[in-house]
């Protein structure tokens, strides 16, 4: 390695982009081209920064194993910021082995690092606490450090464990303050800002009042029966019943729940859940028969009796009843919550990172978009969708939290 390149390395792990591309912006051999397209990466030119990166994979060739997995692992950090998840992830898995194997276990680690922020984009909060679990930060840099708690920190949040979250950016913020990488300070930054901003509403006897991730930790907490409108479940100290496949049901629990403590009359569940304005006596068969399947469903936690106008919800025993909301209504919540971190996603990322089909993101898109909340960028396969940030609210709990399907 001669010293200009050992120079450009040097540059680009102190976050010096600019001082690496000094050193060998002008060459155009494979180490340097590697370097070169993580600078762009750094930079944000994450198209050029792919093409540079294949070209020196291309240059070292197979008799520099070595040289290439690094060229693997830098494609994927780019794919990772391009939100693009086609890749076989056993690529990046054979390149970190391929690493530790020939002693560069600093790069062997970042790969790692890599593969538990994909886990991490598509949801799989098991994956990547066991990923997070199994990697060892013996002897790593600053850097790394503050990459795995903050890697800790996001999976506590979104597993709502405040108090482990707010730990973890405290590890986070003291390594990236040793490490002096700008960029990594301004991330934890933001993390830390999920604690402070609402994430949700509660709605409770006609009044509505937006919470922090703590407060509805500790609602979850308290006994209250939570009808969890993020989540589509009911959930108290006892466990939880998921409504996810069941939308009739959980919209008639939503009714009763925030009709609480009164009745809710038969031709206003009627009107809310099967969408009708003119109800007949189908539609009311119709309302006995889902009321008596979601009485069952809901027996652990609560009765419903039918009143003279309609229907109510009465809690066991003394413990009050509340709709947790999410920050924004509709079908698209988990589209939100991705879009939500400024990225450019494609179609099928978008598809990969909520387990639902193309043609079902294809079409809750092609809503969103109609009604202003996210645009398009780009044709055909490189069409990308963007959306700008919720005002107010954080959508970390609108995120996928259980491995999606796909």
């Amino acid at each position: 390695m001669d010293s200009l390149i050992a120079a450009a390395g040097r540059a680009l792990t102190a976050g010096d982009v600019l001082g690496a591309l000094k050193h060998v912006g002008w060459r155009e051999d494979p180490a340097a081209l590697a370097l070169r397209g993580i600078a762009m990466a750094q930079l944000g030119d994450y198209a050029r920064a792919r093409d540079l990166l294949k070209r020196a994979a291309r240059g070292f060739g197979p008799r520099e194993p070595l040289a290439r997995a690094r060229c693997v692992v830098a494609e994927a950090e780019v794919a990772l910021a391009l939100r693009e998840f086609t890749a076989s992830p056993q690529r990046l898995d054979d390149a970190a082995q391929a690493l530790a194997t020939r002693g560069d276990h600093a790069n062997a680690r970042h790969a790692q690092l890599i593969a538990l922020r994909r886990h991490l984009l598509l949801g799989r909060l098991d994956t990547a606490r066991a990923a997070l679990g199994a990697l060892d930060l013996e002897g790593a840099p600053a850097a790394h450090h503050a990459l795995a708690a903050l890697a800790a920190a996001e999976i506590a949040l979104r597993s709502l464990r405040t108090r482990e979250a707010r730990s973890a950016v405290l590890r986070a913020q003291a390594a990236a303050t040793q490490a002096r990488i700008p960029a990594l300070s301004a991330e934890i930054a933001q993390v830390e800002s999920l604690l402070q901003r609402p994430a949700a509403r509660i709605l409770h006897a006609g009044h509505e009042q937006p919470v922090t991730l703590d407060e509805v930790e500790a609602l979850l907490a308290s006994g209250t029966l939570v009808v969890d409108a993020v989540r589509h479940a009911v959930r108290d100290t006892a466990g939880v019943e998921s409504f996810a496949r069941r939308p009739v049901l959980f919209a008639l629990l939503r009714a009763l729940a925030a009709g609480w403590p009164g009745d809710v009359e038969r031709h206003a569940l009627i009107a809310r859940v099967f969408r009708t304005r003119e109800p007949d006596e189908t539609h009311r068969a119709r309302l006995r028969v889902e009321i008596g399947r979601l009485r069952r469903l809901l027996s652990p936690f609560a009765d419903i009796t039918a009143t003279a106008r309609g229907f109510l919800l009465s809690p066991h025993g003394t413990r009050g009843v509340m709709v947790l909301a999410p920050p924004v209504e509709g079908e698209q919540g988990v589209l939100h919550g991705l879009l939500a971190d400024g990225m450019a996603w494609s179609t099928s990322a978008l598809a990969l990172a909520t387990g639902d089909s193309q043609r079902s993101v294809q079409r809750a898109l092609a809503a969103m978009e109609a009604a202003g909340q996210v645009r398009a960028i780009g044709r055909a396969r490189a069409q990308r969708w963007v959306a700008p940030p919720l005002a107010g609210f954080t959508t970390i709990l609108l995120l996928p939290a259980t491995p999606p399907s796909a």
